[in-house]
Order: C-alpha cells, then sequence, then structure tokens
C-alpha cells in the first residue's frame, strides 16, 4: 500500500490531521520527564546526606537552597522544563484527554534508568504493577483517540474548573499540615497528580484563551491558579522523591495526573460529548487497572520492599548516563 494511503487512513482514524503532531510532542515530553525525574531523585537524595536531613515530612528552606547548588537537581528541572514545553505545545494541536496520559511511556523509561543506577532490578510483581499502570492508560487513550472531540469553552465551564482547583489547594494544603509527620509517600505523588492534572488542563484553557486573543480577568485567574498548583504540585513531587523511588512517584503522576485532568475533560469541558455508553465503560476499566498498578506497585517495588527490610541487595554502580566511572 503506497505511504499516502496510509498515512490518509491514520488520519481518517484520528479525525484530526493536528493529532498526529500533538502526538509525538507529548512522547518527547515523556522520554524529558524520565531522565528529569530520575536526575532530581538524585538530587534531592544528595543534599539530604549532605545536610543531615530527612524530608520526608516536607524539605525545608535550607534544603530547597541547597537543590538549587546541585548541578544534577538543576539538570532534572531543565529536563521537566522541556517536558513542560513538549506537553503544553502537544495540547496545542491534540485534545487533553489524548495528550495527558501519553506521559505513561515516560514509566517505562524512568524504570529501567532507576534500575540501572539503584541496582534494584524490577521483579515479577512489580513488573506486572507497571504492566498495569502501563496498560490501563494505553487502552484508555486508544479509545479517547477515537472520541476526543474539541468543544468550545464557556465561561461557565472555566469558573467551574478554577473553583475546583481553589478548593483542591485548600484541602492539600490542609491535610499536609495535619499529617506531614506521618504521611504515606502515596499521599504525596497522588496529591501532586490531583494538582498536575489541573495544571494540565488550566495550561489547555489558557492556550486556548490566548489563541482567541482573550486576556481578561479569567485568563489572569487561570493562569495565576495554573503556577499556584505547579509550585504546590513541585513540592509535593521533591518530598516524594526523599520517601520513595523515582519509578513509583512516575507511575503515580502518569497515571493520577491523566485520570484527573480526563475526568475534567469529560465531565466539564466536554471533550467526550459524542462518546457512546461503552466508550464511558471503557475509560472506567482502563482507569481502574491503571490506578491498581501504582498502589501495587507502592508495595511490590523492590527498592521500597529491599529499603524497608534492610534487605541485603547491592546497589547498582553503573550511575546515569553521562556519569564518570569510580574508581
Amino acid at each position: 500500500m503506497p505511504l499516502a494511503d496510509v498515512t490518509d487512513q491514520l488520519v481518517g482514524v484520528f479525525g484530526d490531521p493536528k493529532i498526529l503532531i500533538g502526538i509525538p510532542l507529548a512522547l518527547l515530553g515523556a522520554v524529558f520527564m524520565s531522565f528529569g525525574a530520575q536526575y532530581q531523585y538524585r538530587g534531592v537524595n544528595k543534599v539530604e546526606r549532605i545536610t543531615g536531613t530527612s524530608g520526608s515530612e516536607g524539605l525545608s528552606g535550607r534544603q530547597l537552597l541547597s537543590l538549587l547548588r546541585r548541578p544534577s537537581w538543576v539538570i532534572g528541572t531543565l529536563m521537566l522544563g522541556l517536558a513542560i514545553v513538549c506537553q503544553l505545545s502537544a495540547l496545542v494541536f491534540a485534545p487533553l484527554i489524548l495528550v495527558q496520559p501519553l506521559g505513561a511511556i515516560s514509566l517505562v523509561i524512568t524504570t529501567l534508568l532507576n534500575a540501572r543506577v539503584s541496582g534494584h532490578a524490577p521483579t515479577r510483581q512489580s513488573m506486572t504493577s507497571i504492566v498495569a499502570c502501563i496498560g490501563g492508560i494505553l487502552v484508555f487513550v486508544t479509545i479517547a483517540a477515537f472520541v476526543a472531540t474539541e468543544t468550545p469553552l464557556t465561561t461557565g465551564q472555566i469558573l467551574t474548573v478554577a473553583i475546583m482547583l481553589a478548593v483542591i489547594l485548600v484541602l492539600a494544603a490542609t491535610t499536609w499540615a495535619l499529617v506531614r509527620k506521618r504521611a504515606h509517600p502515596l499521599f504525596y505523588i497522588v496529591t501532586s497528580g490531583i494538582l498536575y492534572g489541573f495544571v494540565a488542563t488550566l495550561a489547555k484553557i489558557v492556550i486556548k484563551r490566548v489563541q482567541a486573543a482573550d486576556f481578561g480577568w479569567l485568563t489572569v485567574v487561570c493562569a495565576v491558579g495554573l503556577l499556584l498548583a505547579v509550585a504546590l504540585g513541585a513540592y509535593f513531587v521533591q518530598t516524594a522523591y526523599s520517601v520513595g523511588p523515582p519509578d513509583l512517584v512516575i507511575a503515580g503522576l502518569t497515571v493520577i495526573d491523566p485520570m484527573v485532568a480526563v475526568l475534567i475533560g469529560l465531565l466539564v469541558l466536554k471533550e467526550a460529548a459524542t462518546a457512546n455508553i461503552w466508550a464511558f465503560v471503557g475509560f472506567l476499566a482502563a482507569g481502574l487497572i491503571a490506578v491498581y498498578g501504582v498502589f501495587s506497585l507502592a508495595r511490590n517495588h523492590p527498592q521500597v520492599i529491599s529499603e524497608s527490610q534492610e534487605l541485603p541487595i547491592r546497589r547498582g554502580s553503573h550511575g546515569m548516563p553521562g556519569d564518570k566511572p569510580k574508581p
């Protein structure tokens, strides 16, 4: 079959040719996210060793300043910045509920990187959990590719998203203040995933309003809300790196984040207005499988188990790509 015919069929399947630009941009962002997470994780752990204090109850001001002086953390932050640029660019070309779940690809890359660095090879149980995460998200994105549609945003829809975020910010900050001394790693992972789901949604809203040359007060409110969600979410992510391995953090983010964004897209922004009941059944089933994968990985991750039980598992000695070999 001629290449032109294959391309025409793909375009017909996805409905909008611009989606074929958004997908590779989202995948490139996933690669940057993987390396960025690993470098930031290494920076956080290095700062904990230097300061002699744990960040499990929330990183202190001294630790945050120390992170700025760690090259690995700065490199990781720059890579995550590139990941955000790729994701925002992808949102220009494709619907939110299609772009956001593709970040799950970063889980595979992060798992391989962390196994190389830490020496904790994935076990059968942890691989099953990872397959559940990725499989659920891939089924989700496949359904989304066929039913996703762009619809004009109304003032009521945007206000609804802004009010929901305000409630989430207050609840997240209050809960953290109450449970920070005994918070489970999943608290930081799930909360940051929820916040980043709103970040993706607000970014899409701001992009569409800027494209329409609408710089009114509602656009400003969304931009401010986006920045607040980014700041609190980033703080929780850095804290999560101090209490859990990077691939567990990425697993939570790449499942919780898109699930929240997609739910907002489905229920508030009406991005699947043409979907039938079976599409929603598929969304629900795929979502449950992916969420199960996150909680299962939190229980069965080899690094979490070995560190909690002090098992004699040899640490990795390869380091990150580009590191100098150790003597």
